[in-house]
C-alpha cells in the first residue's frame, strides 16, 4: 500500500513536511495550493510554498513533493504548471476539492465540482503543457451537494488524461463531518475508471486504513488532518505502529522549534505551533493543559523555553 501526506492550507508547510516525513514512511507529499488567477507567477511564489524545489523536489529525508495549483483558467493553470515543472517539480496536482468559502467565492477549488467541463479543460491544458514524464494529478470531492455527481466529474478527469486522482469521499456541503463520509462511492468510481485512485477522508488509525481499503478496493491512502492529530499516523496506517506517546510528541514539538526558522518563518512559528495544538488536543488530553500555558506567548524563544521546561518536568 501507499500512504500520502496531503496538503493543508496554512498548516502543513515545508517545515512540517520535513519533520513528518522524517518520522514516517510516506510515499510522497503535496504542497499547500499555489493560487493561480490571471498571470504566470514568479519563481519566488513557488519556492515560498515549495522550497523543496531547490533540492530535487523532495524533503530532506528524500520523500518526493508535488506542487499543487488551484485556479479555474485553463490557460493560466497550464502556464503555471509548466513554470512549476521547469523549476523541477516531481509532479503537478490540481485542486478541485478545497471547500473554503473564500476560495469557492472566487470560483476556485470545490466550486469547479459544479462545472465538470471546466475541470476537463483545466486538466487537459495542464497535461498537454507539462512534459510527459512529470505526472499531472487532481484532487476532487464527490460533488458540490449530490455525491452522484462524482461520476461525471471523474469522467472529465479521465478524459483529460490525468495520471492519478485523489478522491475525498465527501461532498463540498459535507464539509469534514465524519457522518458524511462515503467510502463506498470510491469503490463505484474504481469500477468505472482506469485512472489510478487515492482514497482520502476519515483515516485516523491503522484499522481505519484497512477498513477504507476493504470498502474502496483502493490501496493508496491520503492522510491530512490526522497526521497533525497523531504525528506518526503515516506509520500507524502503513505499518501498524503504535501511536506516539505524549512524551515523544513533546520532544517533537521542541524539535520543530529548532528547525531552521530564519527570516519570515520565525514570525510564523508561534501561530503554526498553536494551530498544531488545536489538532494535538484531539488525540492527547495533556495537550490541552500545555496549550493553555503557551497560548499567551508570541515570542519564539519564550515558547521554546516553556516547552523545554515542560519536557524536563515530565522526567523529573
Amino acid at each position: 500500500m501507499r500512504v500520502v501526506l496531503g496538503p493543508m492550507e496554512g498548516v502543513l508547510d515545508s517545515l512540517m513536511r520535513e519533520m513528518l516525513t522524517e518520522i514516517n514512511d510516506y510515499d510522497f507529499c503535496v504542497t499547500e495550493f499555489v493560487r493561480v488567477i490571471d498571470q504566470t507567477l514568479p519563481d519566488h511564489m513557488f519556492y515560498r510554498l515549495c522550497p523543496e524545489l531547490k533540492q530535487d523536489s523532495a524533503t530532506k529525508s528524500g520523500v518526493p513533493v508535488k506542487v499543487q495549483l488551484l485556479g479555474q483558467e485553463p490557460e493560466w493553470m497550464a502556464e503555471n504548471a509548466v513554470r512549476a515543472a521547469n523549476l523541477g517539480a516531481y509532479g503537478i496536482d490540481l485542486n478541485f476539492g478545497c471547500p473554503a468559502k473564500t476560495v469557492n467565492k472566487s470560483k476556485g477549488g470545490a466550486a469547479l465540482l459544479q462545472q465538470p467541463e471546466l475541470i476537463y479543460q483545466v486538466v487537459k491544458a495542464c497535461r498537454e503543457a507539462v512534459p510527459a514524464h512529470i505526472p499531472v494529478s487532481a484532487k476532487i470531492r464527490l460533488g458540490w451537494e449530490n455525491p452522484d455527481d462524482c461520476f461525471e466529474i471523474v469522467d472529465a478527469v479521465s478524459q483529460a488524461k490525468a495520471d492519478e486522482l485523489t478522491v475525498h469521499a465527501r461532498t463540498k456541503m459535507g464539509g469534514y463531518k465524519a457522518s458524511e463520509i462515503k467510502w463506498e462511492y470510491i469503490d463505484k468510481i474504481r469500477q468505472k475508471t482506469s485512472v489510478p485512485l487515492i482514497a482520502n477522508g476519515e483515516v485516523w488509525s491503522y484499522q481505519d486504513g484497512q477498513d477504507c481499503i476493504k470498502t474502496t478496493g483502493v490501496d493508496s491512502l491520503m492522510v491530512c488532518r490526522g497526521a497533525l492529530n497523531i504525528p506518526n499516523l503515516g506509520n500507524m496506517v502503513k505499518h501498524n505502529h503504535e501511536a506516539m506517546s505524549w512524551n515523544e510528541v513533546v520532544e517533537l514539538l521542541i524539535k520543530y522549534s529548532e528547525f531552521e526558522v530564519n527570516g519570515d518563518k520565525a514570525k510564523y512559528y508561534p501561530n503554526r505551533v498553536k494551530q498544531w495544538f488545536s489538532y494535538l488536543r484531539q488525540a492527547y488530553p495533556d495537550a490541552a493543559d500545555l496549550f493553555r500555558e503557551i497560548r499567551v506567548k508570541n515570542d519564539v524563544e519564550a515558547m521554546v523555553e516553556h516547552l523545554k521546561r515542560y519536557r524536563d518536568s515530565l522526567y523529573a
